[in-house]
């Protein structure tokens, strides 16, 4: 099955980012965290009330650019995708995720794509992450994508 769209996320598309974002974070950090640390990040950071409120701030503030989404020819989100400039010049990822069923058909990197122009759009020289863990499983896939250890858990390129 072929990636059929990226596209700003909409405000009926905050379910869908909620579950996917807490199954890969449970299944990417489940045995390497534990369940109470996991439990934390879920709670942390796929609140649907606050990914509804995320969804609905208006676009173009630096700090905060929003939610990106991947959608397959049926419509239905099989990814995402948030980020911002915290920093002049320095985009961050915040987020990003794909359905465990989707992983290596190209949704990530189609979505990290997406997210790296709309930083270089707002003037980002560089993207950065920050991964849960020093052995986070999405560290070969960032490394692929020309990110470098900044530090053990934080990673970063040129745009």
């Amino acid at each position: 099955m072929l990636l059929a769209d990226v596209r700003t996320a909409a405000p009926g598309d905050a379910a869908a980012i909620s579950r996917l974002l807490a199954a890969a974070i449970r299944e990417d950090y489940g045995s390497l965290l534990g369940e109470m640390r996991v439990g934390r990040l879920v709670s942390a950071h796929c609140s649907l009330p606050r990914i509804r409120a995320e969804i609905e701030i208006p676009g173009g503030a630096p700090a905060w650019l929003g939610w990106l989404v991947a959608a397959d020819a049926d419509g239905g989100v099989v990814g995402a995708v948030s980020g911002g400039l915290p920093v002049t010049a320095e985009g961050e990822l915040y987020a990003l995720c794909t359905a465990p069923d989707r992983r290596r058909q190209g949704v990530g990197s189609a979505l990290l794509a997406a997210a790296g122009e709309r930083m270089r759009a707002h003037g980002a020289l560089t993207q950065r992450v920050t991964l849960p863990a020093e052995a986070a499983p999405s560290l070969p896939f960032f490394t692929r994508h020309g990110f470098t250890a900044l530090s053990p858990v934080r990673l970063g390129r040129s745009l």
